[in-house]
């Protein structure tokens, strides 16, 4: 069996013996015949010469794939590159943002110190003129058939409603007594209607409500010292919008119970009145004052009223 290139060609088994071709003059000596065996029918032709190369195409396409990879690994490797750049700007803009927050928290805790110092410095000093503007559009002068003295809208909205308003039971107390429970609210030749909606005889307190909206004034979340400045907004003798100021002298308990002393005039009328601290807030309600003396007034603190009036601070 022979074999060229990448073809196969079978033989018979066995010699093929050569043909003679007789001629006139005798027997032709045999010629050879080719070195290759005819094919028969269904053998392939055998072919001589070099190996046939693989197809072009085959070629082309390794070579664009080759190249289509090289070409996205650069994609990818720009890509990649940008999005490093990137998170390196957004960690440093970050840092620069917290940075400035920083800076910022503490240029803020310094301006609060500073304040801090500037109001110790100048001891809480109150302006008379800007409290009593403030407040006493919220302060009344209240009326029954029997008294006269004066209340204040404090705390939180009444829940149906309205407002609600704190003065002296003793103010009330003989239309109490009497089953009466309607009073007068007036203010700037202003009448309004209240009702009295709880009483607190032990604690001298009442509360009032009225259907009309007013300011509410804010309660000091503690009492005042010694010595702070004070102002006092009431109804002296009938007279509404009457201001006076003074500090707070000392604290006293008596007859069982804890009173504020301060010695800012007041007169009758002026029980059931808010006394206020140079930020505006309630610290006390008048209630008493010295017979026979002067300058030594006394007030419910306002801890006391709110742990004895409901929803109020």
């Amino acid at each position: 069996m022979t074999s060229t290139g990448s073809f196969q060609a079978v033989s018979n088994t066995g010699s093929m013996p050569t043909a003679a071709v007789p001629t006139a003059t005798g027997a032709m000596p045999a010629q050879p015949t080719s070195a290759w065996p005819v094919s028969g029918p269904g053998q392939p032709r055998p072919h001589s010469g070099p190996p046939l190369a693989p197809p072009a195409r085959r070629s082309g396409t390794s070579v664009f794939a080759l190249v289509l990879a090289i070409v996205l690994l650069i994609v990818v490797g720009v890509q990649a590159a940008f999005i490093v750049n990137l998170q390196g700007r957004l960690d440093k803009t970050e840092d620069r943002l917290a940075q400035a927050q920083q800076a910022d928290e503490s240029r803020l805790k310094a301006l609060e110190g500073r304040a801090d110092k500037l109001e110790a410095k100048t001891g809480g000093s109150l302006d008379a003129a800007e409290v009593a503007a403030s407040v006493r559009p919220s302060v009344f002068r209240v009326s029954t058939k029997y008294a006269t003295g004066t209340a204040f809208a404090l705390g939180k909205e009444p829940a149906g409603g309205g407002t609600n308003l704190i003065t002296n039971y003793h103010v009330v107390q003989e239309a109490y007594e009497r089953n009466e429970r309607n009073v007068s609210l007036e203010r700037t030749d202003q009448r309004f209607g209240a009702t009295i909606v709880e009483v607190h005889p032990d604690k001298d307190l009442v509360v009032l409500h009225t259907d009309e909206v007013f300011t509410r004034l804010n309660p000091a979340p503690e009492v005042p010292k010694v010595g702070e400045p004070v102002l006092v907004v009431g109804s002296p003798l009938g007279l509404e919008d009457t201001v006076t100021t003074g500090v707070v002298s000392a604290f006293r308990t008596l007859s069982g119970e804890q009173l504020m002393q301060f010695d800012a005039a007041i007169n009758p009328g002026n029980s059931g009145g808010p006394v206020f601290n140079a930020k505006k807030e309630v610290v006390g309600v008048a209630t008493l004052k010295a017979r026979e003396a002067e300058g030594i007034g006394l007030a419910i603190p306002i801890t006391v009223v709110c742990q004895t009036v409901n929803n109020v601070c």
